[in-house]
């Protein structure tokens, strides 16, 4: 049975179990299996962290270390109780489902790239605060045409996740998830929930390693997510068109498009909806 953990005001605990809960996590890699999960969340902020039942026990043990104030506010819940407290403070009244079927994201805006099978693969490995929204489009080469600079400007304004979706010319498909829009930016930005994906020939994931935290960086001329070790997990330049996929220690994947070099055929970026 997962847990939630009902999390107070405190931003460095969520980002301190961002950080940690990934190292924990590629420390055992050995079985390939769904892993039971609970939550970290916070109410304030509406931010969810999804981890592994096997960590309860050691983030147990940091909290007790922790004797801050903000500490304290935490407490393990059942996810079913979560769940029930959701539905009883929802505003609508309406009760939340017990299946992760019932939070798949729902595109508001008719997708090129995006059906319903990639989506369900998506959404298990998305944070929890992100599930039972509705997507909207926020660029598409097909609506707004080929201009890093005019991704940006669709960017602006906006503070939720994003998740970017390529199709190269070889109907390849693949993409990331990032915690923050895409912008123009001296360094850096992002969080442990940033992942690489691909869905040829077969569905993975590629998560951050915690060896770096070179998540995304933004340029006039280039994107950038994932580095480190003279190559990008996926560069797209200033035209859209061109771009490369190589492995990065950020998220250790394997080139996501079919050749390391390739050219652009769509792409799109969807947000969570306002």
């Amino acid at each position: 049975m997962g847990v939630a953990y009902s999390v107070g005001e405190v931003d460095h605990h969520y980002t301190f179990f961002v950080q940690w809960s990934h190292k924990m996590n590629t420390k055992d890699k050995k079985k390939a299996r769904r892993p039971c999960r609970y939550v970290v969340g916070d109410k304030n902020n509406n931010r969810y962290l999804v981890l592994e039942k096997d960590k309860v026990n050691a983030i147990n043990k940091l909290l007790i270390k922790n004797d801050s104030p903000a500490a304290n506010n935490w407490q393990i819940i059942t996810v079913q109780d979560s769940k029930r407290r959701q539905s009883v403070c929802s505003s609508e009244g309406s009760e939340v489902g017990e299946s992760d079927d019932d939070l798949l994201p729902v595109l508001c805006d008719h997708s090129h790239l995006l059906d319903d099978q990639h989506l369900e693969r998506i959404a298990v490995h998305m944070p929890a605060r992100t599930k039972g929204y509705k997507w909207q489009l926020a660029y598409s080469t097909v609506v707004h045409g080929t201009s890093l600079k005019t991704l940006y400007r669709n960017m602006s304004g906006l503070d939720k996740p994003v998740m970017l979706v390529v199709k190269d010319m070889q109907n390849k498909v693949f993409g990331a998830f990032s915690t923050e829009p895409f912008r123009v930016s001296g360094s850096c930005y992002g969080t442990g929930e940033t992942f690489l994906y691909s869905f040829s020939p077969d569905f993975k994931v590629y998560r951050w390693t915690g060896e770096n935290s070179y998540f995304v960086r933004g340029h006039l001329d280039s994107l950038q997510i994932g580095g480190g070790g003279g190559g990008f997990g996926l560069w797209l330049d200033a035209d859209l068109y061109r771009g490369a996929s190589h492995s990065c220690p950020t998220f250790h994947n394997p080139p996501l498009s079919t050749q390391q070099d390739f050219l652009v055929q769509d792409l799109e970026v969807w947000t969570l909806r306002n």
